[in-house]
């Protein structure tokens, strides 16, 4: 009876009496939220195994930082577990060194420089070599911007859940998106890269 009565107490009501000690305050929260985090990292890695292990890496993480009375987002439970567990899953990706493939969407379309048609192994072989490059200038970009591309064009994310776990709004997200075509286009051209042959 307690557990349903406590469960319709706020995540900071929560949080606060997990860090007084009441351990059960924890349970609720994983539970009540359990599977929303669950299913978002489901969809990036489309492995249960790993989805699950992420998972509960997630909440290791939130168990020190609670623990270690660093925690300071009052209000934004949610928002703060689900930016802890996409850092995660984008350090399993940069780990196992499988970025997911390349699609890019809407009117971010990098690739809309190569203007042959006609798919061969050479012109595979150059957008192949383009992803790369590309992918090295990425990691030049600023850390704001770098994370929406990411979340973006290799998570597949929209900028309503971009917006939701960086904890920004949607036009800020949508302006650091935007910058970060700006600066890759520059880069592109200072680095000489060229995406046509």
């Amino acid at each position: 009876m307690q557990t349903t009565q406590f469960s319709q107490q706020t995540d900071a009501h929560l949080v606060s009496e997990y860090i007084s000690g009441d351990e059960k305050s924890l349970e609720i929260l994983i539970y009540k939220h359990k599977s929303k985090i669950y299913n978002f990292i489901f969809s990036k890695v489309l492995n249960r195994d790993i989805a699950e292990d992420i998972f509960q890496e997630t909440f290791i993480k939130v168990i020190k930082t609670l623990k270690n009375g660093v925690y300071n987002e009052e209000g934004k439970f949610l928002s703060w577990v689900m930016r802890i567990s996409h850092n995660l899953v984008i350090d399993h990706f940069r780990k196992s060194n499988r970025m997911p493939k390349f699609e890019a969407s809407d009117d971010y379309d990098v690739f809309q420089f190569i203007t042959d048609n006609s798919p061969n192994a050479e012109n595979n072989l150059i957008k192949d070599q383009v992803v790369n490059d590309l992918h090295n200038l990425i990691t030049e970009l600023p850390d704001d911007q770098k994370e929406v591309l990411n979340m973006r064009l290799y998570r597949d994310m929209s900028f309503k859940e971009i917006a939701e776990i960086t904890g920004v709004s949607i036009n800020t997200a949508l302006g650091r998106m935007r910058y970060a075509i700006i600066n890759l286009r520059k880069m592109i051209e200072d680095n000489q890269i060229l995406l046509t042959h």
